[in-house]
Formats: C-alpha cells, sequence, structure tokens
C-alpha cells in the first residue's frame, strides 16, 4: 500500500550549471517548500535578490506555491549556485511541460552562461595580467 502512495509522487528532474557550481533540482507537486542542501531557502541563499533569481521561473508562469523544490548544489559561489539553481528549476519545469519552453527561452531561463574562469598563464600575474614592466 505505501509503494503505491510513493508511485503516485511525480518528480521531475533538471541540473543547472554556472561556473563551477551544479545544482541538481527537484520538483514535485506540493506547497512551495524549498529545501536546499538540507537548509530551508533562506537560510541557504540569505539575501532577496538570491532568492528572488531562484524563484523567478515559477514566479513568471504562476506556479509559486504550486510545487515543492528539493536542491542539491555543490561548487562555486553563492550567486552562481543561485543561478544554476533556476537553470535547473526551469529544465524541471520543460520536463514536465514541454509547451513551457518557448516562454522559459524567451526570457533567458533555459540559456546555459558559459562564461568561466580564464587559466592562468606562464610568464604572466594572471590570466592576463602581466608584471610590471622596468626599463632599467
Amino acid at each position: 500500500m505505501a509503494k503505491d502512495k510513493k508511485a503516485e509522487i511525480r518528480e521531475f528532474i533538471g541540473v543547472g550549471r554556472r561556473k563551477t557550481a551544479v545544482a541538481s533540482v527537484r520538483l514535485r507537486p506540493g506547497t512551495g517548500k524549498c529545501d536546499i542542501n538540507g537548509k530551508k531557502m533562506e537560510e541557504y541563499f540569505p539575501l532577496e535578490t538570491q532568492r528572488s533569481t531562484v524563484l523567478s521561473p515559477l514566479k513568471k508562469l504562476q506556479f509559486d506555491g504550486k510545487y515543492d523544490l528539493i536542491v542539491r548544489a555543490k561548487g562555486g559561489g553563492n550567486e552562481a549556485q543561485a543561478i544554476a539553481t533556476r537553470l535547473g528549476i526551469s529544465r524541471a519545469l520543460v520536463d514536465q511541460n514541454e509547451d513551457l519552453r518557448s516562454n522559459l527561452k524567451d526570457w533567458g531561463y533555459l540559456t546555459r552562461d558559459p562564461r568561466k574562469k580564464e587559466r592562468k598563464k606562464y610568464g604572466l600575474a594572471g590570466a592576463r595580467k602581466r608584471f610590471q614592466f622596468s626599463k632599467r
């Protein structure tokens, strides 16, 4: 009997990446609870801008409060993890309903930001910065 109830819950999974941050998002119908690495969203993302970034796909589609989020995020910083989570949510929503793809794509939520840190080169102070030139 317990297995039948478990089978009824439909989960949608999306993976988002940004720089070195990776976020795996599980989207399931619920009341709007958000669990990130075992913490509440307010604890994990203390800034309001980060929280609004994460939930922006759900708010734009008027889905806020209709799904529970379970997120595993690692790598990178808080901001990169927030953007990676947003991409994961968007991908999970598209997995749930393919018709949402065009709207999410127009808003830029399905675009993976390809920018990464450039590697340091030999003979230079950093990736591009040079050591101070001395004529004498």
